[in-house]
């Protein structure tokens, strides 16, 4: 399941919402329109660069166009951080 993100407002309800879907608690994180994956702390280190791009729809690497939830993917990390983004069943193939 995921969530488009079509303005600055639908980005920044996606923020207020948090990480985690409800009903739930499934872990979010977004998706970029080149594809990539972006965990919640670095979007909202990087909301200025996000918030630029959705407004003027740049293809810059920063314009996020969805939320989505992490079922069962454990080799999904963020793009920007590197970090591991959690996933709803698959915790146990990460380790």
């Amino acid at each position: 399941m995921s969530m488009q993100i079509n303005s600055i407002a639908d980005f920044r309800a996606a923020v207020r919402n948090g990480p985690y879907a409800w009903p739930g608690g499934y872990p979010l994180y977004f998706v970029t329109s080149d594809g990539a994956a972006l965990s919640f702390e670095a979007a909202k280190q990087e909301r200025r660069n996000i918030l630029e791009s959705i407004r003027d729809k740049s293809n810059d690497g920063w314009r996020v166009v969805a939320v989505a939830i992490n079922y069962e993917d454990s080799s999904l990390f963020c793009d920007h951080t590197g970090k591991r983004i959690a996933s709803a069943y698959a915790e146990d193939d990460a380790q």
